[in-house]
């Protein structure tokens, strides 16, 4: 008996001891709570007649979100990303564009020679498959690894949710979701990594808007086209002193013609195939932040990167192997390239290109970066063009912007075929990875064939009218 009223007395302190413990800390909880609003209302509530606290934050979101400073300001942050990225991007594709065209390439040529390899073969694995990714490496790398950690270090830094902020309204106009802005503007440094970075987007009918739309984005594989286009026939319109402003205001031009497709298309889909409701979202404004420099690299570079790059690479390969084939296998005496070019023309010369560009776009679908070697190479060898490139099938560009004219003015290249192709640039196909990337993310061979399919329609449509518009004035 005394055992049990012994236990029963332990029991009974060690609930009152758990219930005091339990009281205690419930009681420092509570005013943790109490404490932490307190903080939060002093920060934020301003009461009548009363001078609020300084805020820096608050302070720069009210120049940074407002209707008068968002936009421009927005457009300045963007801008000097890109502008970094392409000037920044120039040495580091030089380099590798020496180890690898200049020095790899020509050693790989010379070896293949000295152990006898048929020549059929050295040009199938050498000119085609090799050449392909060198091109590949070379240009679309240091974009890559320049783009997405500037990009990271805004995410860091906490300036993107503010653009998502800012763009909010316009994309719940067109029926589509703020954080578009987002992806939008990834895929400015590649339309595969903004496809996946609509992840971020819960409502499935408004990712699949984002996702079908990314492709109007210019990513880092379209610039390089843009840029050398524009300078050497746009800006050739204009005096000496104009020139220069006039290709980069054309290459601006075309870019914002992206943006504004984006928002049409959006709006176009959320009425027709992809109906609803836009969702509403509670949209954070996290504190600025010093952003985490090593995990932003790592984060750019292995996540987005490398992974990018890998995918470019797979597609890339073959690809310059089936270029290297159509220009090298002939049919009735004329190579496959050739018969295409000629089923192509009329259809191509319609819309103010020509076959050589629409075979080039066919096949580059693997990457856009070797749309002008292909151009280039197509040329030359049709218009029997010489003292240029190494051979039939094998990919080149040059130093030199004027030889660069010069070749393209002999495959009967005039202004019209230049703005066209800029625009065609813009409004086409998404490249093989950006296609691959989007069948992965939506599992449904609908939706990217819709993807696929549907810009290109439009830049056909597109280039039609202006070369209709160019014939009549």
């Amino acid at each position: 008996m005394d055992k049990q009223n012994a236990i029963k007395n332990l029991l009974e302190q060690a609930a009152d001891t758990r219930w005091e413990i339990g009281q205690e800390f419930h009681d420092k909880l509570s005013e943790s709570i109490y404490q932490n609003a307190a903080q939060i209302a002093d920060r934020t509530v301003i009461k009548e007649g009363q001078k609020g606290n300084f805020n820096i934050d608050r302070a720069i979101d009210r120049v940074v979100t407002s209707p008068i400073w968002g936009f421009p300001i927005m457009f300045c942050v963007l801008a000097i990303v890109l502008w970094l990225t392409i000037i920044g991007s120039n040495y580091p594709s030089q380099f590798l564009a020496f180890l690898l065209l200049d020095n790899a390439y020509e050693w790989l040529r010379a070896f293949a020679i000295d152990i006898g390899t048929p020549s059929w073969l050295s040009g199938f694995f050498i000119d085609g498959v090799f050449l392909s990714l060198a091109w590949v490496i070379s240009v679309m790398l240091p974009p890559m690894a320049i783009f997405f950690p500037l990009f990271t270090i805004l995410e860091d830094l906490g300036y993107l949710p503010r653009i998502a902020f800012n763009l909010d309204a316009l994309f719940r106009k067109s029926g589509a979701h703020g954080k578009q802005a987002l992806t939008m503007s990834m895929g400015f440094g590649c339309n595969a990594a903004g496809v996946i970075a609509t992840r971020i987007i819960d409502s499935p009918r408004e990712r699949l808007i984002a996702i079908i739309t990314n492709n109007f984005s210019l990513c880092n594989g379209r610039w390089p086209t843009q840029i050398l286009l524009g300078t050497i026939f746009v800006g050739q319109m204009v005096p000496e002193s104009y020139r220069s402003l006039v290709s980069t205001a054309s290459v601006i031009g075309v870019a914002l013609l992206g943006i504004g497709l984006t928002f049409l298309t959006s709006w176009a889909l959320s009425r027709t195939f992809l109906k609803g409701e836009v969702s509403s979202f509670t949209l954070e404004l996290p504190p600025y932040r010093k952003p985490r420099i090593l995990q932003t690299i790592y984060t750019s570079l292995i996540d987005r990167t490398l992974i990018v790059l890998w995918r470019a690479c797979l597609f890339a390969a073959p690809a310059g192997a089936v270029i290297w084939l159509v220009c090298n296998i002939n049919i009735g005496g004329e190579s496959i390239a050739n018969h295409l070019i000629y089923i192509l023309d009329n259809f191509g010369l319609l819309i103010g290109l020509n076959g050589v560009i629409l075979l080039a776009y066919v096949l580059a679908i693997p990457a856009n970066e070797i749309v002008i070697p292909t151009i280039l190479m197509l040329t030359v060898m049709t218009s029997s063009i010489t003292g240029y490139g190494a051979g039939d099938g094998v990919m080149f560009e040059l130093d030199s912007l004027g030889n660069t004219h010069d070749v393209l003015v002999a495959g009967g290249w005039t202004l019209l075929t230049a703005i066209n192709v800029m625009l065609f640039s813009l409004i086409h196909n998404p490249c093989s990875t950006t296609i691959y990337t989007i069948y992965k993310e939506t599992n449904s061979i609908r939706w990217t064939t819709l993807a696929s399919i549907g810009p290109v329609i439009l830049g056909f449509i597109v280039c039609f009218i202006v070369a209709q518009v160019y014939y009549l004035v």
